[in-house]
Parts: C-alpha cells; structure tokens; sequence
C-alpha cells in the first residue's frame, strides 16, 4: 500500500519537491534554485521552462532520495508562487512569453488609468475580494496578448491558454490533458468572482481577455488527473493544489475563525481564517479564498509584503555583505533590537496597507558607526516592522489574533522571531514541521486519496516546536516602530 505524499513546491525563487509521510514527517526533500529575469526597472520574469525544468528535476531527485517507486506515492499537491501568469500554445505547450511575476510592476499604469473609471475599484473588490493592482494576474494576461506580436488573435482563436503556475506545471505533468486550477489561485486573477466562485464575464471584458483561455476551476482537495507516465515510471494521481500562502494556512491547520499565520518566504504574507464571512477590509488588505473543501468555501483576509527573504538576498547577492542567511542571526545578535539604521525594501513598490507601486527602496540613519551588521539588522527588521503594519490594519477591521503561526524558511532565526513577537506583541509560535506550504497541499492530497477522513484528523497532526513571548517594553515597542513609520512617510513622499 502507498504510504507518502509528494509536495510540489514551486516557489518565486526556487523549485522543491518533499516527500512526506502520512504522519506529516518529511522524508526526502530537493531544491534547485532559478534565474529572476529583471528586463526593466520594476519588471519581474522567469522562464517557464527552467519552471518546469526545475519542477520535473527536484521531483525525480527526491524520489531517488527516499529509495521510491511512483506506486509508493499515494498522490501528488502542488503549491506555486500566486498571481505568476503564464501563456502558452494549447497544440505544442510552448509559452509565447517568459511568466510574469506576482512582483512585477509594469501594468501599474494600465491600472491607473482604470482608477479613474467611477465606481470601477469598488465594483472588482466587491467581485474579487482584491485592489485593482499590477500584482494580481488579469493585467498580467492583458499586456502579454497586446505585447506580443500576434498574440490577441490566436487566444481569440483558441489556440492559446493561461494558467497560473500550478495550472502550467498541471498541465506539463498530466501531458496537456489537464487546465484546471484550484479556488485559491483563481481567486487571485482579479477575474474571478468569490462569493460566486465563477469567472466573471465583466471583468473578463474589463481586461480583454478571452474566457477560451482560463481553467476549470475545482476545489483544492480533488482530482486533477495523473502524471504522464514517462515522468516518473508510473502513473501518480494529483490530489490537491492551493497557492502558496493558503497552503501554509492549511499546513498550519488554522482552521478556525480567527486563527492567522504569517508565511516568510521571498514576501511575507500574513492571513487570518474569516470562515463564512467574507470580511471586506476598510483597510487595504485582501478578502480572499482561504480554501475551497467539498464545495465550501472558508474565507480569509490577508496582507502582503513583496520583501522578506527577498531582502536578505539582495543583501547577500547585491551588497554581497553576507555569503548565506544563516549568518544574519549571529550578526542581529551582536547590532541589538535597538538599531537606529531602518530599510525600507521598496524595491519593487510597497504592498499592504500601502499598495504604492511607484515606491522604491532606501536606508535612513546611517552614520560613520554604520557597520555591516546594523544593515544586516535592519533588513531582518523591516520584515517584523511590515508584519506589524499588517497587523494594524487587521485590528482595524476589527480582527486580531492572540497569536500567529509562523512559517517559511526565514522562521529558523531566533533573533528575528523574537524581535517579531517584541514588535507585534503577541506570541509567536512556530512549528516542528515549517515547510508548512508544502505540508499543506500535501494534506489536500491525502484527503483526495481518503488517507485523512476530514480537518480535524489534520489539525491533529500539528505540533508546536517553540512560542516566543514578547520581552520588549510598550515604550521601546512604539519608539522603534515610529521610526519605522517615519522612514516609510520618507519613502512615499519621495517618490
């Protein structure tokens, strides 16, 4: 009998696979980095192929790792950088442009001048849940058609499709027999409507894009066909798919209202279990799909943050100032909380509650003591400083959790996990297992299979490592953030 689940995790920056046991234990995990194609300023690309590449790669390396057949793996989930946008040829799977990334900020104009239409920014966020943003993918899909040559006739043809990345790598793993997508990355398209769970011809026709082209949508926990044969030596079913932030929801088996998590990848995405209500935020967050199970569907309100790791790999790769992550830690330690040097990592705009496009990076109070390590330092706490204005906005709205589930790779780093529950102040706990985005569709997988009977056998299998407890004084807590706020107010009056 099969007794593993296969996660594929393809992420901003890299490609993973991880075999899991039924107990959620991982058992074999591999990972191979890709290349960001930076085109223009504020432009952001990766090449599907090396997509793919990397996917089959990673996948094939990890069942060589755990010593499996294709018949050991019960079922495949898939969870993938959200609002990435791909478009291919329906006939050869060929895409006719490089995936535009959830970063990239090229259609901010287009966007802008769809502002000025009356009453048109509240009519798709009552629809969508979402900001009209060049982050989400509907103007993605509109400037590849009007971009590349020929495009626009051959989707209105259908002859061309579009998928976000869990539908590209579906599509590629099943051999062109399965375009479908999941309610959760849907739900980020700025083209679907969530409390109908449809695509919406007005903002199909909103943004010139023709419905010939979209996935079936199903939920996130079903049958989404089986690996083509030759990939692996056998077939595998595909049980389950969610983009990235709500996998990590599920991992963190935050089923209930009013539980949250905060994931620290390449961005930082904070999201709060809503359940029925979904809640529409006065405060520039997204109402979103949390996950779609038998047909119901339980909300969320989530906040995001374009630079997290993202920072600290600038500062590794760009400044060159530290040759892995694992030294930050040590080098926070010796700088302090206490830091008078803030970052401001607007390097492709601002997200939540700012949502400016237009922002661009900067480093305030600097001084001839300014070392290395103060901007290591400040770049691990302009993560916490940004989790905390999410989590205004929440309060705001009126939802503010006692504590936060943290996930992603930055998680391993004490320091800045404390500093996190100081700024916030509220606990933090973290997990045994943090690779909770590829945990989470790997869960959806089994429960497709029947391996899990329902969420509560899920929520069962969570376990906490350690909790972190806010230290700071209330008065050192807002000094240190009002200085974040002051650099952020430079910032944006500087553009």
């Amino acid at each position: 009998m099969p007794r593993y689940l296969l996660a594929i995790d393809q992420g901003t920056t890299s490609s993973r696979a991880i075999i899991f046991d039924l107990d959620g234990h991982i058992i074999a995990s591999s990972q191979q980095e890709f290349a960001q194609v930076f085109p223009e300023d504020g432009w952001v690309e990766h090449d599907p192929e090396n997509i793919w590449k990397t996917t089959e790669e990673t996948c094939r390396d990890v069942i060589k790792k755990a010593f499996l057949k294709a018949s050991d793996i019960v079922s495949i989930g898939i969870t993938n950088q959200r609002e990435t946008t791909v478009v291919w040829d329906k006939n050869t799977g060929e895409p006719i442009y490089n995936a535009i990334v959830w970063q990239d900020r090229r259609t901010a104009e287009r966007c802008q001048h769809l502002r000025q239409q009356d009453g048109l920014v509240e009519k798709l966020t009552s629809k969508t849940g979402l900001l009209l943003d060049p982050y989400f993918s509907a103007s993605k899909i509109e400037w590849i058609l009007d971009n590349v040559h020929g495009a626009r006739d051959r989707a209105e043809s259908g002859e061309l499709l579009f998928g976000t990345i869990d539908t590209f790598l579906l599509w590629r793993l099943t051999g062109g027999t399965q375009h479908a997508t999941d309610a959760t990355n849907a739900s980020r398209t700025l083209l679907f409507n969530i409390h109908t769970n449809e695509w919406d011809r007005e903002l199909l026709d909103l943004f010139n894009v023709p419905e010939s082209m979209l996935p079936e949508v199903r939920d996130c926990a079903a049958n989404y066909g089986h690996t083509h044969t030759d990939l692996f030596g056998g077939e595998i079913a595909i049980g389950g798919i969610a983009g990235d932030q709500q996998a990590a929801l599920i991992g963190q088996a935050c089923f209930t209202p009013g539980m949250a998590k905060s994931t620290y990848g390449t961005g930082c995405f904070m999201i709060m279990n809503t359940g029925d209500n979904a809640l529409k935020s006065q405060n520039r967050l997204l109402t979103t799909i949390g996950y779609r199970i038998n047909g119901k569907t339980s909300y969320a309100l989530e906040g995001s943050i374009f630079m997290a790791g993202a920072t600290i790999q600038w500062i590794r790769d760009g400044l060159q100032l530290i040759s892995n992550a694992k030294e930050t830690q040590l080098l926070a330690e010796e700088t302090g909380a206490d830091n008078s040097v803030y970052m401001v990592p607007a390097f492709t705009g601002l997200g939540a509650p700012y949502w400016d496009p237009e922002a661009r990076g900067a480093i305030f109070g600097l001084s001839r003591d300014t070392g290395i390590k103060e901007i290591v330092t400040a770049g691990l706490q302009s993560v916490c400083y940004q989790t905390r204005d999410l989590l205004q906005a929440m309060s705001q709205d009126g939802a503010c959790p006692a504590s936060i589930r943290v996930d992603g790779g930055m998680v391993v780093n004490d320091w800045l996990m404390q500093f996190l529950a100081d700024t916030l102040g509220v606990t933090i706990e973290r997990p045994q297992v943090t690779e909770t985005t590829a945990l989470g569709v790997a869960y959806l997988a089994g429960l497709q299979a029947g391996v899990f009977e329902n969420l509560e056998q899920v929520a069962n299998l969570w376990h906490n490592e350690a909790k972190f407890v806010p230290q700071m004084s209330e008065c050192d807590r807002e000094r240190l953030y009002a200085g974040w706020l002051e650099a952020v107010g430079k910032v944006l009056d500087n553009k």
